[in-house]
């Protein structure tokens, strides 16, 4: 394993990034490595998981893993726990949409799928790190701005990011006693491929209607999330606690 050399904002942290395969988790991920930090990372599929570690390139362990799953979560820390550091920082940014339903097409497994990743899998990605948690770590819950919407066909995505933005308040009040910091990030459209996934057909159409209602005149970048999450992550947000940081380009704000 490598040692941790970094030089940065998280220079010798250690962090746990679940969902690090693509999109807003790799570029957090790579962000927290160039910082300093030695970075372990999760994802669903291993040649996914091996691709990530690979683009990350150095002070990283994958290791694959379902966030809704509690034996994933329990081999996650067994492996970050054999660094013998505890972690500094925790990104529970693992979650999914499930797709488009209206609530009578719902089933009872499509509902427990698609809110067990994103909510139920991001509880108990905090509570199962808890006994590794070094005292004034800090967590950072990805939400979404769809935890304010009320978009057709996506009731237990939405709810369930509201769900996480809430525990964000909940967790800040229940591990202040450690000096634990725990805040929300709440990206808008983002160039991911899950974004790619969500427009489907209508794709570079879709990109120019977001594109005239987004005030800086574009969808957003997986870097400048990262960048967020820095932010979050590190010092320089040491007085923010229980807040929601929104990126989206001023899309929810207007």
């Amino acid at each position: 394993m490598a040692q941790l050399d970094g030089s940065g904002q998280l220079d010798g942290k250690v962090a746990v990034v679940t969902g690090a395969t693509a999109g807003i988790g790799l570029a957090t991920a790579k962000r927290f490595v160039a910082e300093g930090a030695y970075v372990f990372v999760t994802g669903r599929g291993q040649p996914a998981l091996d691709a990530a570690v690979a683009e990350i390139g150095r002070n990283v362990t994958g290791v694959r893993g379902d966030a809704s799953v509690p034996a994933d979560l329990a081999r996650l820390y067994v492996t970050v726990g054999e660094l013998g550091r505890g972690i500094d920082v925790l990104v529970a940014n693992a979650g999914g949409g499930g797709g488009s339903a209206r609530i009578e097409e719902v089933t009872e497994q499509r509902f427990d799928t698609s809110a067990g990743l994103t909510f139920r899998g991001t509880y108990f990605t905090v509570q199962r790190a808890l006994p590794l948690l070094n005292d004034g770590a800090t967590i950072v819950l990805v939400s979404s701005i769809a935890g304010g919407n009320g978009t057709a066909g996506h009731g237990i995505y939405n709810a369930s990011k509201a769900a996480v933005r809430s525990l964000a308040r909940t967790l800040t009040v229940e591990l202040k006693g450690r000096g634990i910091r725990v805040n929300a990030l709440s990206p808008g459209p983002t160039d991911t491929r899950g974004f790619a996934n969500f427009a489907g057909e209508r794709g570079d159409e879709f990109r120019t209607h977001l594109a005239a209602v987004i005030p800086v005149g574009r969808i957003g970048r997986p870097e400048e999330v990262a960048s967020a999450a820095l932010f979050l992550a590190s010092a320089e947000s040491s007085f923010i606690a229980g807040a929601e940081l929104v990126v989206d380009g001023g899309m929810s704000q207007i």
